[in-house]
């Protein structure tokens, strides 16, 4: 059995002690949950093990390689007797204080392992938000046990066995625990852990043993009279998977990349986190941190946005579940598209949670991605559930929206919408008659009226082609599609249908890019980035069908059509979102899970 059908194997019991924990604090009126919080560390405990599935060879695979090779000691009798079994579990927890203990001193370190500490709140939930960086450089810390001869076996089952004993560590529900939390890791011990306040931080980072804080000088307990405050120094405030395991990076990034040494550059990585050079400090300063920042991020959330939260949630880890299950045995590609659906669906829930964007859109993302990958798998039935179903979505969106800025006077909105829509039909109808054979001729037709409507829709109110550059490039790249194709055996009879269609969608992308440079702003400019991965999607389902098939050619031509569709709804949704009047009723908060008082 593999490790990750283990995680699966222990997640409902994960949640029985979550659910535990729930009914607990109510109990005692001391809840410690919110929903969109709770979603958040759970999912990026998903993401953590979903990618762990592309990481395994790194991380199991060096160790592998280390203790074949150059271990010093080979004993595999001794390492898988008891003695041996307790010595290697003591020996990894020794192992995994340093590499904890780093993680806080080194700001590369910190950039990955700061993802764990990023909730304000501390349950059981928290416990599972974990990292999908970490293997990256965390596996030099366990040479030592290569080099020693733990068997890799023996390595990753006390690997696990010390992950797993660090969940119910992570609770604020059980008090102090007397003798035991002078030798263990306790939720006592690990409370100071996790807070940020100066007497707490960097401190207790032992896995299952707080010996070895006691021995190294970093043991702190905690003070009944200073309560914890939960977080990181730079707080996240985003419910995005992505950006949470992106955020420190990026912030070395820009300092790495500012930093006018050659020294400094690489002194942003190894330093504390923290630390920045000072020309860069100068140049773009940051407030020195205080407990008055420490406000708890919360975004309204409505009850129906709370309900599609948790129906999702439920999706999202049964497919998980079935992801991790299969992982080991599944053909690569396939595990990256089934993993790309996840992410999909993961972005868009926080993405929901957060107030980014709407329900519809989240939909319209996922049944896109569900759509590629059925098609590129060969999952027929479903790709002619979710294709059509895609741009139905998108639709209904836009006629939601219709309805909601006329129910607010704003009729100046009416024409682009019904442009809009009339657009999106368009592409359902071309969706559907390239879904069969034999009708490529009635698909291209619908596309290229759909680019029609989508020229009307950029048209509206403004000029034609303001920019003129953009006009030039858009007509070049066709022109230059356009013979490339020729040259390499375009059929007589599609000549003419072919070209109509490349000057449309230039003459689209022109118009579009045109509009930005008018209007900038940003929706616009996603409309424009839209238009330009309509010209990616056509080039490569021309060059897939008449010149060379292309690797992949579902997923490339599938997810570069999709983003388009995705980037001009999002953009004129959001548009006319800004445009609408400042008397339009305001978000109100709504009733959460929040923390009793």
């Amino acid at each position: 059995m593999s490790p990750s059908q283990i995680i699966v194997l222990a997640t409902p019991v994960f949640f029985v002690l979550i659910a535990i924990e729930l009914a607990v604090g109510f109990k005692r009126q001391r809840n410690t949950y919110r929903l969109a919080d709770a979603v958040s560390s759970i999912s990026l405990g998903m993401l953590s093990q979903t990618s762990a599935v592309f990481t395994r060879l790194l991380r199991i695979g060096i160790y592998t390689a280390l203790f074949e090779h150059v271990a010093l000691w080979r004993n595999d009798a001794f390492w898988t007797s008891l003695p041996g079994w307790l010595l290697a579990l003591v020996f990894y927890d020794f192992c995994y204080y340093w590499l904890h203990r780093m993680g806080h001193e080194s700001a590369v370190l910190w950039a990955a392992h700061a993802v764990h500490h990023q909730s304000q709140d501390y349950n059981l939930s928290t416990a599972l938000r974990q990292t999908s960086s970490g293997a990256l450089l965390g596996w030099v810390f366990y040479v030592p046990m290569a080099l020693a001869g733990v068997p890799p076996l023996v390595f990753g089952v006390v690997a696990l066995i010390d992950l797993l004993y660090q969940f119910w560590v992570h609770t604020e529900q059980v008090g102090r625990l007397g003798w035991f939390d002078r030798w263990f890791c306790s939720p006592s011990n690990h409370r100071v852990h996790h807070a940020v306040n100066d007497a707490y931080l960097d401190k207790n980072y032992g896995g299952i043993l707080i010996l070895w804080d006691r021995m190294f000088g970093t043991f702190k307990d905690e003070d009944a009279q200073e309560k914890c405050v939960y977080g990181t120094r730079g707080l996240l405030n985003s419910w995005d998977p992505l950006w949470a395991n992106a955020q420190v990076y990026a912030g070395l990034a820009h300092d790495s990349w500012h930093a006018r040494s050659w020294l400094d550059k690489l002194k942003v990585w190894i330093q504390p986190p923290g630390w920045r050079p000072a020309d860069v400090a100068e140049r773009f300063p940051k407030p020195a941190f205080s407990m008055a920042q420490m406000q708890l991020y919360h975004p309204p959330m409505s009850r129906t946005v709370q309900w599609f939260a948790l129906v999702q949630f439920a999706l999202l880890l049964t497919g998980v579940a079935a992801f991790l299950w299969q992982a080991d045995a599944a053909p690569l590609a396939h595990n990256a598209l089934w993993f790309a659906v996840l992410l999909t669906v993961q972005w868009s829930l926080g993405a929901v949670m957060q107030g980014r964007i709407g329900m519809l859109m989240a939909l319209m993302l996922q049944s896109a991605a569900l759509a590629t990958a059925t098609s590129a798998l060969g999952l027929t039935e479903w790709h002619w559930l979710f294709k059509p179903l895609t741009m139905a979505i998108a639709i209904i969106l836009i006629a939601t929206s219709t309805y909601s800025t006329s129910a607010r006077g704003t009729s100046g909105f009416k024409t682009p919408w019904v442009l809009l829509m009339a657009a999106l039909g368009g592409s359902l109808a071309g969706d559907v008659f390239l879904m069969f054979p034999g009708f490529f001729i009635p698909g291209l037709v619908s596309f290229l009226v759909a680019h029609l409507f989508y020229v009307a829709l950029f048209k509206s109110g403004q000029t034609w082609f303001p920019h003129r550059g953009a006009l030039a490039t858009t007509l070049g790249i066709g022109v230059a599609m356009y013979a490339f194709l020729w040259t390499g055996g375009l059929p007589p009879a599609l000549r003419a249908p072919v070209a109509a269609y490349v000057l449309v969608i230039a003459l689209m992308a022109a118009q579009a890019i045109g509009r930005a440079t008018v209007l900038r702003d940003a929706p616009s400019l996603w409309v424009a980035i839209g238009a330009g991965f309509f010209m990616l999607s056509d080039s490569l389902l021309a060059t897939n069908r008449f010149m060379t098939p292309l690797s992949m050619a579902q997923v490339w031509v599938l997810a570069t059509y999709y983003a388009a569709q995705a980037l001009i709804v999002a953009g004129m949704v959001q548009g006319a979102e800004c445009a609408q009047p400042s008397s339009a009723t305001p978000l109100t908060p709504q009733t959460d899970l929040a923390r009793s008082p």
